[in-house]
């Protein structure tokens, strides 16, 4: 009885997603997150990170920045709701990563990490009626096994077009698991999410129980 009072009680606030990223919203729902809805922020992420990198900003300044710019985008025209925005930054010695375009760029990028330890620099807010209202960053740390070409191209063929879905082409909950012979860090910041200080959060503004 308790439990459904509790339920009752929580606060009805729509929660929404300001990403397209299936992977983020299966991790909210997954967590019992009950999104209002998943609605991708039109941001130039290009521009805002040659930018910010020429004011000599760190990728977790651009994460953070940019996982601001898309919950607002997104708040603009949802007033009232809670809008989560999320970014991940792939900082390899000073080099930036982004999703690779296609298959071939996908190799090239896992040929650059291979035998490398590169970070992950992940960020998340939260903002409602355009005002920020919480955030949290975060870093994992990788070091990538030595790969050879052989591998990748076997590995690449098994994964196919899921490879361009994450940044460094690889995804930990899968066979991306077995580039890596050390892992720093959260498991679920490595995925994309600092998922667990936000839940932290939602629980506090009675969003989950």
């Amino acid at each position: 009885m308790n439990r459904v009072i509790e339920q009752e009680n929580l606060d009805q606030t729509p929660v929404i997603l300001a990403s397209a990223s299936k992977a983020r919203g299966l991790l909210l729902k997954n967590a019992g997150v009950l999104l209002a809805d998943l609605l991708p922020a039109a941001i130039d992420e290009d521009e805002v990170k040659q930018s910010l990198k020429a004011e000599g900003a760190t990728a977790l300044q651009v994460a953070e920045t940019l996982a601001e710019l898309k919950a607002r985008k997104i708040s603009m025209t949802n007033q009232n709701s809670f809008v989560i925005g999320a970014d991940q930054m792939l900082n390899c010695n000073g080099v930036w990563f982004d999703k690779p375009g296609d298959l071939d760029h996908a190799g090239a990028h896992l040929k650059a990490l291979s035998g490398k330890t590169h970070q992950l620099e992940c960020s998340v807010c939260v903002v409602k009626n355009g005002e920020r209202l919480w955030h949290h960053n975060e870093t994992a740390s990788l070091a990538m096994r030595p790969l050879d070409d052989d591998f990748i191209a076997a590995y690449l063929n098994k994964l196919g077009d899921d490879a361009l879905s994450s940044v460094g082409a690889y995804q930990l909950e899968g066979i991306g698991a077995q580039l890596f012979h050390r892992i720093q860090g959260d498991y679920f910041t490595i995925l994309g999410l600092p998922l667990l200080p936000l839940l932290t959060f939602l629980r506090h503004n009675r969003i989950l129980a």
